[in-house]
Order: structure tokens, then C-alpha cells, then sequence
């Protein structure tokens, strides 16, 4: 009894710092295609696990240590740090994506908290809705888990670009589950920009050779959200 009051304590709390902190998302159900249903579960079964891969050259090197240096107060381990950072950087390469907007994302959706639950349940750094799991997943998958969390968030955020046919502004509004409202692309284009861009020459992998041909990613012109609220 007084396990399962204490857990509801804890969860009141994650919900209540997500509320002043962070945007959390809410991705909306929407029906699949038994198509897509299959892509994206081919995509969050596999069961490949990060590598250091072109992180191991002198820029990739380069590129770990500026952003571990960045994330400092978000993840105080070293070890921890470095190895949240390898896994941003193979789940979003493997999807497409740019690790930077990944770490945008995060910023926003969880302020890097890995067992953030926001109000409407979804949960862990890229605020996951659970029912992604029955949906495109596999029962025993835990959204906790920082590789299945990111997995499945840059498998969702790919699957809504390709939707978007690369408008990258239409798309975050999606995953956040407020297409329409400027909000929270403002947010991630900005955390983006001024918080996790990449240092000038270091290695950014836009896809790694095994990953499916891509749409290439519209990203807003300063125009389009800076000054936005």
C-alpha cells in the first residue's frame, strides 16, 4: 500500500516539474497503414546497440567532449554522459536525423530527464506515449530504457518528417502533438540553435549506410520562429 502511495507521490512530482519546465508531448493516435505498422516496428525491434563508429576519430572525439561539456548540469556523470551522447548520436543518425535536433528535442520535451512522465503518461528523455509500444513495439519493451526511449522517439519523429515530406516545423508540431500552434517548435528550433548546434567542423553523420534512402529535412528559416512566442 504504501509502496504503490509513494510511487503516485513520485509520479505527481515528475508530472508537476514537467509542467513548469519542459514541454512535454502528447503524440497524438493516429490509424497506420499495415505498411507503415511493419517499417516502424522493423525499425524499434532491431536490436543493433549504439557505437562509437565515426566518434572514434579525431572530430567525432571532438564532438563528444564539446557536448558532454554543454550537458554538464543536465547529467553531472561522466560516464553517463558520454554514453546518453553516443546513443543520441547512433538513434538518430540511424534515423536521419541530426543528433543536435535530437538533443534539441530532449531539451525541450524532458530537460534531459530520464524518468520524466509528463500529465498525459508519456514518458523518458523523447516523452514517449506508451501506446507506441502496442501499437509498433514488443510488450516487454521499457520506455525507461534510454535506448529504447530514444529508439522509439527518433523512429516517431522520422516517421511524422516523412509524413511532412521534410517540413521539419510541421513535424515537430506533430510529435509534441500540437500541429498547427508555434509553441513548441519555437522551443526545439531554439534550444537547437542556441544550446546544441554543432561546433564548426565536427562530425555530424546525417544517416548511416544501412538507413533507407531520406527526404531531406526542411529546417525553418530564422523568419519562421525566431521572436515567436
Amino acid at each position: 500500500m504504501f509502496g504503490s502511495r509513494l510511487a503516485g507521490w513520485l509520479l505527481a512530482g515528475v508530472c508537476a516539474t514537467l509542467a513548469g519546465g519542459a514541454l512535454a508531448g502528447e503524440q497524438k493516435y493516429e490509424p497506420l497503414s499495415a505498411s507503415v505498422r511493419a517499417s516502424l516496428h522493423r525499425s524499434v525491434a532491431d536490436q543493433a546497440s549504439p557505437r562509437r563508429g565515426v566518434l572514434a576519430q579525431d572530430e567525432g572525439a571532438a564532438w563528444l567532449l564539446e557536448m558532454s561539456r554543454r550537458m554538464e548540469r543536465q547529467i553531472p556523470d561522466t560516464g553517463e554522459r558520454e554514453n546518453f551522447l553516443i546513443t543520441v548520436h547512433y538513434e538518430a543518425t540511424r534515423a536521419g536525423l541530426d543528433p543536435q535536433l535530437v538533443l534539441g528535442v530532449i531539451h525541450v520535451e524532458s530537460r534531459f530527464r530520464k524518468y520524466a512522465v509528463s500529465r498525459a503518461g508519456a514518458r523518458g528523455y523523447m516523452q514517449v506515449m506508451p501506446f507506441w509500444v502496442k501499437l509498433i513495439g514488443e510488450e516487454e519493451q521499457n520506455l525507461f530504457s534510454l535506448r529504447i526511449n530514444l529508439r522509439y522517439g527518433c523512429t516517431i519523429l522520422r516517421h511524422y518528417l516523412d509524413i511532412e515530406r521534410g517540413d521539419l516545423y510541421r513535424a515537430l508540431g506533430r510529435y509534441n502533438g500540437s500541429l498547427g500552434k508555434s509553441r513548441y517548435p519555437n522551443a526545439v528550433l531554439r534550444a537547437w540553435r542556441d544550446g546544441w548546434e554543432a561546433p564548426r567542423g565536427a562530425v555530424v553523420q546525417k544517416a548511416n549506410a544501412e538507413a533507407p534512402a531520406r527526404k531531406a529535412i526542411k529546417r525553418p528559416k530564422a523568419t519562421n520562429y525566431l521572436g515567436d512566442s
